[in-house]
């Protein structure tokens, strides 16, 4: 395999072949945990980041805030029940009361504070450890006013709830009373009544009407000595009750200062809280990303967008950031791809074996795979041509030949031919075109491909322009996907265009392939057709195949 000077050094982990054709699992969904432990392990740099930065923002954070100081104060209270109430209800609604905006705004003014009451509120917290412990602990910028505001707060407390029991006991009294005036009204009515019909003169009517008014007022008199006895009883009771109430409620403990927290402890809680929340923000993005991203990177996606079966896969496959060469060329990565490539080279009666590399997104990786390829052969002793279409021609640059023109380069003990056409050359015309048409190659292109035993040209193809000029080049295809790189659209116009110039794809090779991707990458007879066309290649080229294992320096043959 090829190990110049001139080639980008590239890395590949975790890579590995396939060469599986059973039928494809269409029932693969993406939105499952395997997809997303996939996504995640793929962008876990991007993550990685974001947590680190939330750690830093936890401690800058922590190293800028000012110590906290608190005390507390416990009240024991004799909760005021009501009738049929759950035996826990009573102290939870005295956390309320100590809770609400009046007893805060109460507590306000004792201080003399002018601060929103909201914020205020959200100084302190109000527990309740007992039936009948309220315990408020309070926040302030220092021990001594942490203490000031928890005394007003129990202060203020205890007299809200002082004036919540007596207008009840006077919403109890004035009921009571009004009781007892309806039913002493209806008693001077019936008076009023009876001394009227006195005045009447004697008559049978006149004494029976009488007889009835006495039985009324004497039962109206029972009814208000009736609600007169109860409203003394209510009234006593309900007068024991509230003492209890307020008088049995008092400050157990007065407010204290309660030891600051530990800087240390501070620093842990914020840089873990800055650390999970970073790595909840960065995972989220990269997840979101993932579900709405529209490029594929299942082998069986890209085999159905194609058109062709992917009949190789390799794991990340990265450039380095310099020139590298022994390092690139030792990749598995690269290994594997070159093996494949020269396996898929098919022979030809009436032309040199020949095979178009076409690269959908990357052209470096292809690039330097394909060199590889060139020079292996070469070693082997093939005269290899190597034709550079892509802009830029990396590569050619990775041969030391970037200039316009056909140029013989020699690397690693063994001499290749280059050809790379004009840049103003849109549709540069290949050594395998027709000579009847009125375009032809130039002499020095054709003569190049009349010599040589194998042409292997690197090309990638613009939906604009088209690729009927590929077919000067080479009879077939491999084409070369990176993962996540690629919508189905992009794939598929690739493979059209290929075919619309009258070649085979023999297959695609899917770069950065996830670990967990159990999917085939083969066709089936629902793939709308395109088995069809992957049963063409495979009777055109199959059978020709070079193996990875041929070492001589014979042109390949037909079987």
């Amino acid at each position: 395999m090829y190990d110049g000077d001139h080639l980008f050094e590239l890395l590949g982990t975790d890579e590995y072949a396939y060469g599986d054709d059973r039928a494809a699992d269409r029932g693969t969904g993406v939105t499952n945990l395997a997809f997303i432990k996939a996504t995640l392990r793929r962008r876990r740099r991007f993550w990685v980041i974001f947590a680190v930065l939330g750690m830093l923002l936890g401690i800058g954070l922590a190293m800028k805030s000012h110590a906290t100081y608190q005390a507390s104060t416990s009240l024991l209270l004799t909760p005021q029940a009501a009738p049929g109430e759950a035996s826990g209800a009573p102290i939870l609604n005295e956390q309320s009361i100590a809770e609400s905006r009046a007893v805060a705004g109460q507590a306000l003014t004792q201080l003399g504070l002018r601060e929103a009451v909201s914020s205020f509120q959200a100084s302190y917290t109000v527990t309740a450890p007992t039936d009948r412990v309220l315990v408020i602990t309070v926040s302030a910028p220092s021990a001594t006013e942490a203490v000031r505001r928890a005394n007003a707060l129990a202060t203020a407390f205890l007299g809200f709830r002082t004036n919540l029991v007596d207008a009840a006991q006077n919403l109890v009294v004035r009921t009571l009373q009004d009781q007892i005036n309806q039913a002493q009204q209806q008693v001077n009515s019936i008076e009023a009544k009876i001394s009227q019909v006195q005045g009447e003169p004697t008559s049978p009517a006149q004494q029976a009407e009488l007889r009835s008014l006495r039985i009324q007022a004497d039962q109206a008199t029972g009814a208000l000595t009736t609600i007169q006895q109860s409203n003394t009883q209510n009234q006593v009771s309900s007068q024991i009750t509230n003492y209890g109430v307020v008088h049995d409620s008092k400050v157990l403990d007065p407010g204290g200062a309660l030891p600051p927290h530990s800087r240390l402890k501070r620093l842990i809680e914020y840089t873990l809280f800055g650390l999970l929340g970073g790595l909840a923000v960065g995972m989220g993005i990269v997840i979101v990303g993932a579900l709405v991203s529209d490029k594929l990177r299942q082998r069986d996606d890209v085999a159905r967008a194609l058109g062709a079966p992917v009949r190789l896969s390799v794991g990340a496959v990265q450039r380095g950031r310099g020139r590298g060469g022994p390092a690139a060329a030792e990749s598995m990565s690269f290994k594997r791809v070159a093996a494949y490539l020269d396996t898929a080279v098919p022979s030809s009666p009436h032309a040199p074996a020949n095979l178009a590399v076409v690269p959908v997104d990357d052209v470096q990786v292809p690039a330097a795979c394909l060199v590889s390829l060139a020079v292996s052969c070469a070693q082997r002793g093939l005269r290899v041509v190597v034709a550079d279409l892509c802009d830029g021609a990396p590569a050619a640059r990775l041969l030391g030949a970037s200039d316009p023109g056909v140029q013989r380069v020699s690397t690693q003990g063994t001499d290749l031919t280059v050809i790379v056409p004009d840049p103003a050359d849109v549709v540069p015309v290949g050594p395998l075109q027709p000579s009847t048409g009125r375009i032809r190659a130039a002499e020095p292109v054709v003569a190049a491909g009349a010599s040589a035993d194998l042409l292997l040209t690197l090309a990638a193809l613009d939906p604009s322009v088209g690729g009927e000029h590929l077919a000067g080049w080479a009879h077939s295809a491999v084409v070369m996907v990176t993962a996540g790189e690629s919508t189905a659209a992009r794939i598929h116009a690739v493979g059209e265009m290929i075919r619309l110039a009258g070649m085979s794809v023999i297959s695609g090779v899917l770069m950065g392939a996830d670990k967990t991707d159990e999917s085939l990458g083969v066709l089936t007879p629902e793939d709308d057709g395109s088995a069809a066309e992957g049963d063409r290649w495979r009777s055109n080229g199959e059978a020709s195949f070079v193996t990875a294992d041929e070492t001589s320096g014979q042109r390949p043959s037909d079987s």
